[in-house]
C-alpha cells in the first residue's frame, strides 16, 4: 500500500484539521482497524456511513498518505473499495507512523473527511 520512497518522505508542516463539530449530514467515514501498533501486513478496514436516505458515492472516494508531498492512495485501495466501506486483508506498509486522510462523497455531494494514524512494527 506504501513504498519504501514514500515512507521516507517527510510529514506534512503544519495542523492538520480533523475534527467537526455540530449537526454534519455528510457521510462518515470511521475507522475500524486496526486499533493498535501492528506489524505488516496488516488488516485495513473503514466503515461508511450515510445519512438521510443517500448513498456513498464510490467514485468519489479517494485516500490520500499524507506527507510533504502527498501520496494519492486511492487506484492501490480501489479494488477493496465496497458500498459500506473498505476491507484491506493485506495491506504492505514499512515500519512507521502515516496519517491517511480518506475523502468521500454522498450521492446528494455532502461531503466526508477521515483523518487517522497507522502506527506500524518492525516484524
Amino acid at each position: 500500500m506504501i513504498t519504501e520512497e514514500e515512507a521516507k518522505l517527510p510529514p506534512p508542516k503544519g495542523a492538520i484539521a480533523a475534527d467537526q463539530r455540530g449537526i454534519f449530514r455528510g457521510p462518515k467515514v470511521e475507522f475500524v482497524s486496526p486499533t493498535d501498533a501492528v506489524s505488516s501486513p496488516l488488516r485495513l478496514q473503514l466503515k461508511f456511513e450515510s445519512f438521510g436516505g443517500a448513498k456513498i458515492n464510490l467514485e468519489s472516494i479517494k485516500v490520500t498518505l499524507l506527507r510533504s508531498p502527498n501520496v494519492d492512495l486511492t487506484a492501490r485501495v480501489k479494488p477493496f473499495i465496497q458500498a459500506d466501506g473498505i476491507n484491506m486483508q493485506d495491506a504492505e506498509l514499512p515500519p512507521g507512523e502515516y496519517t491517511v486522510r480518506v475523502d468521500i462523497k454522498d450521492s446528494d455531494g455532502r461531503p466526508g473527511t477521515s483523518i487517522f494514524t497507522l502506527k506500524v512494527t518492525p516484524k
